[in-house]
């Protein structure tokens, strides 16, 4: 057996209603602690969500102060506003409430609201340098397993996106409570389960870092995903199904933090950052091409998952990873979402563009089981048109 290491944040929560009860956990958890500042977006805010989990701290004598300018795909000047507040206020507990991207702000307030480093140093792999204040994480979709990665993006420019990964960024403690995610349009549902169940993939055929522990975790989230991915789109309310698909998320996250993804977030990363395509869609919308692509490197493995997403699959290792593609693309189909590039706006004239974007992710693409060149690429985003 090949070493590895494996790490992830200490302390997790899973328990519908949970935040309703969020002062109190903290309090026993951060005693000394009472300057909050609280990382969310303003489309989070209106569905009043937030409200018992803010009342909840303040119960508890912590003085909250409230960052909501989050954005998708959040450019640098909202981590700079963030960490203009988070020092205004001397902030000793940060909190991030909402989709990936409100927690990838919460975690880099975090950790340079107390330090001499600037945004522009910590880009890269392990560049953070120091401690960072108490961070809790406390997702509102289930998708992107930000509160248990490692990792934060940022937008540098109006196509360019850069990864911040570190050890530093992983939080104290995340919070499950699918109560917070009962707003969630169908939609949002469908994208950001996708967006989990390929995290679950490429962190079981990740090339360099793939390991039992991160294997163990993806196929339990492939499974939690699968099987409550229609549930929860066709009935928001299904608490349990919800709960599940947290999890599942949650799950996923732990994976890939420590097997990372590969070349369907490498191919889908242009799609959001030119496009402004969510990136949970983004990814949907490569998804079974880069199946089929890899296909011819690791059919073995797509087949082992393939008997947990089409249980009832049978015949060789490469008709089992057809049959997962397959799946994929039927996920899409029941859930009513865009399925082609066309559909969210992108013509055959935007492909160099978008195979050009793809190559510059040499992170992610270096993890993929097969090589992809920018031919590659361009063919891809030709099949997904």
């Amino acid at each position: 057996m090949t070493s590895f290491s494996f790490a992830t944040v200490p302390v997790f929560l899973s328990a519908p209603g949970a935040t309703k009860d969020l002062g109190k956990e903290l309090r026993a958890r951060f005693p000394d602690l009472r300057r909050v500042l609280l990382v969310t977006d303003q489309g989070f805010l209106r569905t009043g969500l937030a409200e018992a989990p803010i009342a909840s701290l303040r119960s508890a004598m912590f003085h909250v102060e409230q960052f909501a300018d989050v954005v998708a795909d959040p450019p640098e000047h909202v981590i700079e506003e963030a960490l203009e507040l988070a020092r205004q206020n001397e902030t000793e507990l940060v909190i991030g409430l909402g989709g990936g991207s409100s927690m990838d702000v919460a975690k880099l307030v975090a950790v340079l609201a107390d330090s001499p480093q600037s945004l522009a140093e910590i880009y890269g792999i392990g560049n953070v340098r120091g401690t960072r204040l108490p961070l809790v994480q406390i997702p509102t979709t289930a998708g992107t397993g930000s509160e248990v990665t490692n990792i934060s993006i940022v937008t540098t420019d109006a196509t360019s996106k850069m990864g911040i990964v570190a050890p530093q960024l992983f939080a104290d403690m995340a919070i499950l409570d699918a109560e917070l995610t009962i707003g969630l349009p169908s939609a949002v549902t469908a994208a950001t389960g996708i967006d989990a169940m390929v995290h679950a993939i490429e962190a079981y055929t990740s090339k360099h870092k793939k390991n039992p522990l991160s294997d163990g975790l993806a196929l339990q989230a492939l499974n939690l995903l699968s099987r409550h991915l229609i549930r929860a789109c066709e009935n928001g309310h299904d608490l349990v199904a919800r709960q599940a698909m947290l999890l599942g998320a949650m799950l996923a996250g732990q994976a890939f933090a420590n097997a990372p993804v590969a070349a369907v977030h490498a191919l889908a990363y242009p799609i959001g950052g030119v496009f402004h395509v969510p990136h949970g869609l983004s990814n949907s919308l490569v998804l079974p091409h880069v199946l089929r692509f890899n296909a011819e490197a690791c059919a073995e493995q797509y087949a082992e998952l393939a008997t947990i997403v089409v249980p009832h699959t049978e015949g060789s290792p490469a008709a089992r990873a057809e049959a997962l593609a397959v799946a994929m693309q039927q996920f899409a189909i029941i859930t009513g979402l865009p399925r082609t590039l066309q559909q969210v706006g992108i013509t055959s004239s935007d492909l160099d563009l978008l195979a050009d974007e793809a190559m510059k992710q040499t992170r992610l693409l270096g993890n993929n089981p097969r090589p992809v060149t920018r031919d590659d690429a361009h063919a891809l985003y030709k099949l997904a048109l």
